[in-house]
């Protein structure tokens, strides 16, 4: 995987938010964090960001995609990703309805978080899967 200068910058506040431990931490300073997660937390939102973050989706292809989604609740992930301003819905005034999503300019600001879970479950992630498989 290639970093660039970007990465490495988010590399060093990590590491450094990291060393900041062992103290009490209030609730003012994490509510930023928890702010942003509460906007991609869901059971398919991290799901379907991933899945827009490579291409622009119509409704039936994220349901082919995402496993197990119901259409109720794709629908319901999709709106509230839309409200929040995290995906972009385009309807097209065909015959049947054509209806494609996409990330906004706010999500695709998410790369490098993406990456860097990605990265961290290739180092981490594979391990504590295996533990846990061990523990069952």
């Amino acid at each position: 995987m290639n970093f660039n200068k970007q990465d490495d910058f988010l590399k060093v506040s990590m590491l450094e938010m990291t060393i900041a431990k062992n103290r009490d931490v209030s609730s003012e300073e994490y509510g930023e964090l928890r702010k942003a997660l509460t906007l991609i937390a869901g059971k398919w939102k991290l799901e379907i960001l991933w899945r827009l973050h490579h291409r622009t989706h119509r409704f039936g292809e994220l349901m082919k995609a995402i496993p197990s989604v119901t259409q109720h609740m794709l629908t319901r992930q999709l709106r509230e990703l839309e409200a929040d301003g995290l995906v972009t819905r385009r309807v097209f005034a065909e015959v049947p309805p054509r209806v494609e999503y996409s990330m906004t300019e706010a999500t695709k600001a998410l790369e490098p978080t993406i990456q860097s879970l990605v990265a961290w479950w290739e180092t981490y992630g594979k391990a504590a899967q295996s533990a846990n498989a061990l523990g069952d």
